[in-house]
C-alpha cells in the first residue's frame, strides 16, 4: 500500500460537478482577471471571516507583501518574527526593503515565544508578524498587547491557518495576558485578529486553489484601499499610477474555484482534528515521539510530531520503504539558510526543531484503517 503525504485527488472527486460548472461560467464570461466570481469570492471570504474587507491577490507572498506595505513599512524598518517557517515569511520583510528580526520558538506549539519577544522591540520596529504555524494559533493575545504598548503594526501569515478561531490565551502565559485584550479577540479567525492578515492559497493548503493565489484582509479601510492600489501596479484609476505598485490579481479561474470550496471548510477543517486526534491516541505510547497538542482552533494544516533521540531521519526512511510518505517541515530555520547566512545570532529551540520535526499524511478524506497502518509503522520503525 502507498499512502502519500498528500492526496487531493478525493477531494476533487467529491466537488468535481461544482468545479466544472463553475470553471465553465468563467470561461463563458471571458471575465479572467478581477472578474465577477473574484468580487464575489472576497465577499463571501469576507463573510466567513467577519471582517469587512478582504482583497484577492496573486499568492500568499504577494500577500504578505503587500499587507506589510499597505500598512506602512518602509525600507530599513524593522519587523519581528519567528525563524521556524516556510522562506516566504521572511522573504516578504526582506523584500519590501525592511529587515527580518528573528525571535526564537516555544518547544510545544512552535509558534513565536512571547516572553522573548520584547527585548527584541528597537526603535527601528515597525511591525509584529506572528506565523499560526501548521495550523495552531500563535498567542495572540500577549503579542497584540506588546504590539499596542509599542505602538507597532501586527501581520498574521495565516498561510496555514484558514479556518482556525483563536479560542483561548496561551496556556503557558501564567495570567500575563490582559483580559480586556482575552475578551475582544476569543473566538475570532486568524488573520482578523491583528493589523492585517494574509493568507495562502496554494493548492496544498487548508482551502487551496488550482494554482496560486492568496487574500489579504484588514479592518482598516485606508490599509485595504492602499492594498487595492498595490495589487493592481499602485493604481486605484487606470492609467493614474500613484504608488510603486505589483502585478497580484487573483485569477478568475482560481477564485471560482475557491467558492466552490469554501462552504466546505469547516468540515474539512473538523475531519482534520479526527485525524490529528487518532494519530494522537495511537501514537501516545510510542516512546521518543511528541505528538502535537490538540488545542481548541487548531486546524492542522500539518500533523507534525517530534522524534527524540537523533531518530528523526531514519523514522522517516523507514516509513518511505513501507509506501508511507512524510515530510520535514522545515529543515532549515530561515535564519540559518544561504541568503541569510551568519546574519543573525542562534535560535535554539529552532534548530532543535529543525532535526526533530516530521510530518504526517494528512487530508481530510484519509481513511481510518491508513491512519492505523501508519501509527503501527511509526512504532515498529522506534522498536515500540
Amino acid at each position: 500500500m502507498h499512502i502519500p503525504i498528500l492526496d487531493l485527488k478525493p477531494q476533487y472527486h467529491s466537488l468535481k460537478e461544482e468545479l466544472q460548472t463553475a470553471i465553465e461560467r468563467v470561461l463563458t464570461s471571458c471575465e479572467f482577471i478581477l472578474g465577477q466570481d473574484v468580487r464575489l469570492f472576497e465577499q463571501e471570504v469576507a463573510s466567513y471571516l467577519d471582517v469587512p474587507h478582504a482583497i484577492a491577490v496573486h499568492s500568499g507572498t504577494d500577500a504578505l507583501m503587500i499587507g506589510l506595505r499597505a500598512m506602512g513599512v518602509q525600507p530599513g524598518d524593522e519587523v519581528i518574527t519567528t525563524p521556524f517557517s516556510f522562506f516566504a515569511t521572511a522573504e516578504s520583510i526582506s523584500n519590501v526593503g525592511a529587515h527580518p528580526v528573528f525571535v526564537d520558538v516555544e518547544l510545544e506549539s512552535y509558534n513565536l515565544d512571547v516572553s522573548l519577544l520584547e527585548a527584541k522591540i528597537s526603535p527601528r520596529t515597525r511591525a509584529i508578524m506572528p506565523v499560526h504555524l501548521f495550523g495552531r494559533p500563535a498567542n495572540m493575545v500577549q503579542i497584540m498587547d506588546l504590539a499596542a504598548a509599542h505602538g507597532l503594526g501586527v501581520i498574521e501569515d495565516c498561510a496555514q491557518s484558514f479556518g482556525a478561531r483563536y479560542m483561548a490565551a496561551c496556556p503557558s502565559c501564567q495570567g500575563r495576558c490582559g483580559a480586556n485584550t482575552r475578551d475582544r479577540l476569543a473566538g475570532r479567525m486568524t488573520g482578523t485578529l491583528g493589523t492585517v492578515g494574509a493568507f495562502s492559497f496554494f493548492p496544498t493548503k487548508n482551502l487551496g486553489a488550482y494554482g496560486d493565489g492568496g487574500l489579504v484582509v484588514t479592518h482598516d479601510g485606508v490599509i485595504a484601499e492602499m492594498a487595492q492600489k498595490l495589487r493592481v501596479h499602485g493604481s486605484k484609476e487606470r492609467y493614474r499610477n500613484e504608488v510603486l505598485g505589483y502585478n497580484s490579481r487573483l485569477d478568475s479561474l482560481q477564485a471560482a474555484i475557491l467558492r466552490v470550496k469554501l462552504p466546505h471548510i469547516e468540515d474539512w477543517n473538523q475531519a482534520r482534528r479526527r485525524i490529528a486526534s487518532t494519530y494522537n491516541r495511537l501514537l501516545a505510547d510510542v516512546p521518543g515521539v511528541v505528538t502535537p497538542a490538540l488545542v481548541p482552533g487548531h486546524v492542522f494544516h500539518q500533523y507534525t510530531l517530534r522524534v527524540l533521540g537523533g531518530r528523526r531521519d531514519a523514522l522517516r526512511d523507514f516509513l518511505s520503504q513501507r509506501g508511507i510518505g512524510s515530510m520535514v517541515y522545515y529543515p532549515v530555520p530561515q535564519d540559518r539558510l544561504p541568503v541569510y547566512d551568519g546574519q543573525f545570532a542562534p535560535n535554539p529551540i529552532s534548530d532543535r526543531l529543525a532535526a526533530e520535526v516530521l510530518s504526517l499524511p494528512l487530508w481530510p478524506e484519509l481513511a481510518e484503517d491508513k491512519i492505523t497502518l501508519i501509527g503501527r509503522a511509526i512504532a515498529e520503525g522506534l522498536g515500540a
